[in-house]
């Protein structure tokens, strides 16, 4: 279960440091936050991805630190193993899958002016999630 904490004074649901949460693919956990910014370490189990997704308030950078997977930013599919940086604009719709037989880790630097899982919209979902719908801010 997730350790998300409510701002009152903005009803946004924000990023804390050592927040966690297990989903069907795998697990994330928060390392750090400031602003304008939030760090997670990301876990994706072997066979499994994440929904087509995009953000709108957000530009994420991602770098594998173990495994091996695929990325789809936009149209593009990227083969990505440990090492590699993938970069996605605000807007774009993108996902990771696990193609390797380990977990698949990577650290997601997050930037933007709303960070939390309000600013998520599921396109697609394996898991029979409903999308999520970002709140006008």
């Amino acid at each position: 279960m997730s350790t998300i904490a409510s701002d009152a004074a903005s009803s946004a649901v924000r990023y804390n440091v050592g927040e966690h949460e297990t989903r069907p693919w795998g697990r994330w956990e928060v390392l750090g936050t400031g602003t304008g910014y939030t760090l997670k370490r990301i876990e994706v189990n072997p066979g499994q991805r994440l929904s087509l997704q995009f953000h709108h308030h957000r530009d994420e950078h991602w770098t594998i630190v173990e495994g091996h997977g695929e990325v789809q930013v936009g149209e593009e599919l990227l083969a990505v193993s440990t090492g590699a940086h993938v970069f996605i604009p605000v807007g774009a719709l993108h996902r990771i899958q696990n193609t390797g037989d380990t977990v698949l880790v990577f650290i997601e630097v997050q930037v933007g002016d709303l960070l939390d899982e309000s600013d998520i919209v599921r396109v697609i979902d394996d898991y029979g999630r409903q999308p999520l719908q970002p709140a006008n801010r």
